[in-house]
């Protein structure tokens, strides 16, 4: 599964979690998830390069859901996990 499809994945899960998804040039820096107004938002960076976006969403959707209730595809539930366990 390439980084793409896991990106949709990940995006997928978010908004099933009640996450806005909005994309915006922000720079380069990849986004990230928010809260404004009391509303989740996650910014897609779309001057980003797509392993950095990637690697923030799976970040974001281990802050957001529960991945041990859910079913979700081997590959994207590895690559969360991976990415999880680099937060501090």
């Amino acid at each position: 599964m390439n980084e793409q499809r896991i990106l949709e994945e990940l995006l997928a899960l978010l908004e099933a979690n009640s996450v806005t998804i909005r994309a915006e040039p922000l720079g380069g820096s990849g986004g990230g998830l928010c809260t404004v107004k009391g509303e989740p938002i996650f910014f897609v960076d779309t001057q980003a390069q797509s392993a950095d976006v990637v690697a923030i969403c799976a970040e974001a959707v281990s802050k957001v859901v529960d991945i041990e209730k859910l079913y979700i595809k081997p590959q994207v539930r590895q690559f969360i996990e991976n990415h999880s366990n680099q937060i501090t």
